[in-house]
């Protein structure tokens, strides 16, 4: 038996969430599964050529913005045709089209939840909550990343636990790993330097916060002239804002030591050149490149938010500020220059962690048993 998942999404663009799905396909047995994705809004060939299997298919509804009923029947008629086991959909917006899953008759309907919206960090937004007690009675199962996540589920939209659970995300650690220092694809005039790197991969959006990032490092590089002459900062990641951050390097006369290329395809070989990672999110699930870097023995700086605190460990593998705070982001940078040779220490347990608890194989694992329990369990 082969089990059909369609994994309903927004988009198929770069991203932590997505970046997940291509890990998920590329890793579970294809005599077991076989998967399609539906977009509701568009997708990126160059990502969607991430994927190792050859037997996935990807689809747009092309759906407009706001309320775009048509593409709620769109969806119903492409659900018939594909008549999947399973209907995956993640967070929010994806979540009402399980609507189409329930009317196309798809056997089993999970949701998973991963992470918050800008407009709704703490995920209190009434009209939210609302809708998502209103969709229990069409999901079967929910997945979350975080402990934040399953008590969400829980105590506020009222999901009862045995139809949840929780899965984090998990890193390869055979593509992500130290050793790659030596093949580093960061600029030479940076690989070659001693500077401390600081750096941070993902879409350049508010949510991610990369203005905090860049405001702090502006002026620690005006306050303390041996961190500016000691220090470098690269920001992968593409967005309307990038052309923004460049300027305000420009402006400082910091551009010639930051490097913010865009999105790569290539981060795997970048991170291991990194000194220290940084996210300063204002509001995070479980972070993939949180897991990366860690995978490259780097000490992670992070926002005290979501799952960040269940991945980093204080004074073990990195640090966590609180979420917004410039100045503490700022002392801990300073301490990281000041400090170098204790990144060595938290970059090998930052390694080992992603080893022990946060690999690949584990969250495979999980989905896998979760896919086939649940749909043997809905099948009979």
């Amino acid at each position: 038996m082969t089990v059909h998942i369609c994994h309903l999404l927004w988009s198929f663009r770069t991203g932590g969430l997505e970046n997940g799905v291509v890990n998920l396909i590329n890793q579970l047995e294809p005599d077991e599964f076989r998967h399609s994705i539906i977009c509701l809004t568009d997708y990126d060939q160059a990502f969607f050529s991430r994927i190792a299997r050859d037997n996935v298919q990807i689809y747009c509804l092309n759906k407009r913005p706001g309320h775009d009923l048509p593409s709620f029947w769109r969806c119903f008629k492409l659900l018939r045709q594909l008549k999947p086991d399973i209907c995956h959909s993640r967070n929010l917006a994806a979540m009402e089209y399980q609507a189409a899953a329930l009317l196309a008759r798809i056997p089993l309907r999970v949701h998973g939840e991963h992470g918050w919206d800008l407009t709704d960090l703490a995920g209190q937004n009434k009209k939210y909550v609302l809708l998502k007690r209103l969709f229990k009675k069409v999901i079967h199962r929910y997945v979350c990343l975080s402990r934040e996540g399953r008590d969400y589920l829980q105590n506020d939209v009222g999901v009862a636990a045995d139809r949840l659970s929780q899965i984090c995300n998990g890193v390869d650690t055979r593509r992500f790993m130290p050793a790659l220092r030596l093949k580093s694809t960061l600029p030479e005039a940076l690989a070659a330097s001693d500077r401390i790197i600081f750096g941070t991969v993902g879409r350049i959006a508010d949510v991610k916060n990369q203005q905090l990032l860049v405001a702090a490092y502006i002026e620690l590089c005006q306050q303390e002239e041996t961190f500016k002459n000691s220090t470098a900062l690269v920001i992968i990641g593409d967005g309307p804002t990038r052309p923004q951050l460049q300027q305000q390097l420009a402006t400082a006369g910091l551009i010639s030591q930051c490097w913010l290329p865009g999105d790569r395809s290539d981060i795997a070989s970048i991170l291991p050149g990194l000194s220290v990672f940084v996210l300063p999110s204002l509001a995070e699930g479980i972070s993939n490149t949180i897991l990366e870097a860690m995978a490259c023995a780097l000490p992670v700086i992070a926002s005290n938010v979501g799952g960040n605190a269940e991945l980093v460990a204080a004074g073990q593998t990195g640090w966590l500020f609180s979420s917004n705070n410039k100045k503490q982001l700022q002392q801990v940078m300073l301490q990281c220059q000041q400090a170098p040779t204790e990144l060595q220490r938290l970059g090998d347990n930052a390694r080992a962690a992603a080893e022990q608890k946060f690999s690949l194989d584990t969250m495979v694992s999980a989905y896998r048993r979760l896919y086939l329990d649940s749909y043997k369990q809905q099948e009979g």
